[in-house]
């Protein structure tokens, strides 16, 4: 991976490990638009709704006595003070700045408070948090700052400011979790209150269990309060809106249809598919393995105005809006969107590791998810030897298979899978059902839509194949934690009839077809296949559907509000429940097919 450097301060800081470019802040000469899969997807909320720099920000608070610059892990808060601070003096504003990293706890209580929730050291997963802001900082010392009468302005900055309890203008600072991952691999950013600056994994299991569970409870807690949203991607350029343009603007995607801003992040097994295909992409990257297109703990949602882009979190939509989301399953699952979309790529590239899922029962109780992670592969692009591994076979013996693993694990010993483990060819659109408990891998030569529930790091691995990782290190292996899960009842002839969907036509009309993809009794979403060549109307019946075109160039989408919207090959976008029936269209020759998944 490439390191980029941006001037964060006085003298450039390496802070971003990566090889992807960051997205841009303006949009330059395509308006909005792109021809093909567009890695910038953006929503328009009108002329002058979004400002860019600095000087435009500290303009906007020049008449602010009192503020408070709140906002997420990740933030570059010393580079901030310093771009205001600027501007402010070139107003000829005097400020006194009380930052809140002087009024956390010592680190030493900090890391004793959050060690509960990061379970084994050295092991992959913790449980989700329990605690809350407040528990981080000496809030009755925050909360007693004296304000500097004598000042134009007194600003408190830094993640937790509005626990000061200010009666002031508050802004909100957020950053987009790729970027914060980015930062986090570079060293360049830390957990909320650590004293010292860990390895990746590590601060990545923290950040997961602890820190932005704390993090968007406060973020939900502000909501109403916030006057300005930040997006800070940028190192020194900023962009901003006001939040009642921001929250307009996510009342009317609440009510139509929307796309979030997939990532995409190089693996132990990756391919080439989308590096080849997708513009915009760093083509001197090893492999892609991954694209996030739906996995709303990850991903962002892009507004634009004038050309200027500002990316908020997507939790941002559900908190304000998850009844118009979801419809007749917002009190299931509140503010949790539920379903997730994304890519595996192994076309030239590797096998996913052997593996599983947890038991509902068992990620509850070991981890404090809600739900768990039961899969499906849907095969978006197949070579003619790609194949999936699931379930095993009918001879299995689990003590046999079990000694090999461990064995493998401890002495790097090759293990015959295909002794133990089911192997099926995989044909473009076939549709594959991977309830927890159930061993599976894809194979290499494919692009793979998994749809699955939200959860996403739960994956226990068996065997990797007897490789590393990109940084040369073994990936993880959890032999103990799959065999506590493992379904040895999904074995030989049962595997082709439980875990391969057969589709069937559901509905037809003089040019269309809807196919029903059953998925297995224990996913609580389900599957359809639209199939059109000019265009079909789709009633939603209150619920949130999540779509993509997987044959054919373009379709549009008309929502019954008169949003008219287009999306690519590939592409995943959502209609929210209150958006109501709506119309696709086919914008391409030959017929274009659309997979919807919806909940139960």
């Amino acid at each position: 991976m490439d390191i980029d450097t941006i001037d964060s301060t006085k003298e450039n800081v390496e802070v971003r490990k990566t090889g992807e470019a960051l997205m841009p802040d303006r949009l330059e000469g395509r308006n909005g638009q792109a021809l093909g899969y567009d890695i910038y997807p953006s929503h328009a909320l009108g002329n002058g709704k979004i400002s860019s720099g600095y000087d435009t920000l500290a303009s906007f608070l020049a008449d602010s006595k009192i503020v408070m610059l709140d906002g997420y892990a990740g933030v570059f808060w010393d580079s901030i003070k310093e771009d205001l601070e600027r501007e402010f003096q070139k107003a000829g504003k005097t400020v006194k700045w009380f930052d809140t990293s002087d009024y956390l706890k010592p680190a030493s209580d900090i890391e004793a408070m959050v060690a509960p929730f990061l379970g084994t050291p050295g092991s992959v997963w913790g449980t989700k948090a329990s605690l809350e802001i407040d528990d981080f900082f000496m809030v009755e010392l925050l909360q007693g700052i004296s304000q500097d009468e004598t000042a134009d302005i007194n600003i408190v900055i830094g993640t937790g400011a509005s626990l000061c309890g200010w009666d002031g203008t508050l802004l909100y600072f957020d950053l987009p979790k790729n970027e914060l991952q980015y930062r986090m691999r570079s060293g360049s950013i830390n957990n909320l209150g650590a004293a010292h600056v860990q390895d990746p994994v590590s601060m990545y299991k923290r950040f997961y269990f602890v820190d932005w569970v704390v993090l968007n409870e406060h973020k939900k807690a502000l909501l109403n309060k916030i006057t300005v949203l930040a997006d800070t991607q940028w190192g020194n350029k900023i962009n901003w809106s006001k939040t009642a343009d921001l929250y307009e603007g996510l009342s009317k995607m609440s009510q139509s249809v929307f796309r979030a801003r997939p990532w995409f992040s190089p693996g132990a097994w990756g391919g080439q598919y989308m590096k080849d295909r997708i513009a915009g992409l760093n083509k001197n990257e090893v492999n892609y393995a991954w694209s996030f297109e739906l996995i709303v703990p990850e991903n962002g949602l892009v507004f634009e105005s004038d050309g200027w882009l500002l990316e908020i979190s997507f939790d941002f939509l559900m908190f304000s809006q998850y009844k118009a989301v979801l419809g007749k399953h917002a009190e299931r699952f509140k503010t949790d969107f539920p379903i997730r979309f994304d890519f595996l790529d192994t076309f030239d590239g590797g096998n996913l590791s052997i593996q599983c899922h947890p038991s509902l029962d068992y990620i509850q109780k070991e981890f404090g998810e809600t739900i768990t992670q039961d899969e499906t592969y849907y095969m978006l692009e197949a070579k003619e030897d790609a194949l999936v591994y699931l379930g095993f076979q009918e001879d299995i013996d689990r003590v046999e298979f079990r000694k090999e693993l461990d064995e493998s694990n401890l002495d790097g010993k090759k293990v015959d899978i295909d002794k133990y483990v089911k192997s099926l060819p995989a044909r473009q659109h076939d549709f594959f059902l991977i309830p927890n408990g159930t061993v599976h891998s894809a194979g290499s030569g494919s692009l793979v839509l998994e749809i699955s529930a939200t959860p996403y790091i739960f994956t226990f691995k068996m065997y990797d194949w007897q490789r590393m990782d990109l940084d040369g290190k073994p990936r993880p292996i959890n032999i103990e934690h799959a065999f506590n899960n493992l379904n040895f009842e999904r074995r030989g002839d049962r595997v082709e009839k439980e875990l391969v969907s057969k589709p069937y036509i559901m509905d037809k009309g003089s040019d269309w077809s809807v196919y029903h993809l059953p998925t297995h009794p224990e996913h609580f979403y389900d599957v359809h296949r639209m199939e059109f060549n000019t265009s079909i109307n789709v009633e939603n019946n209150d619920a949130c559907h999540i779509l993509m075109l997987v044959e054919g160039s373009s379709v549009s989408v008309e929502t019954g509000d008169g949003t008219l919207a287009t999306f690519q090959y590939a592409e995943t976008f959502v209609v929210p429940a209150a958006a109501g029936n709506y119309k696709l269209v086919n914008e391409g020759q030959g017929t274009a097919r659309v997979v919807k998944a919806f909940i139960k």
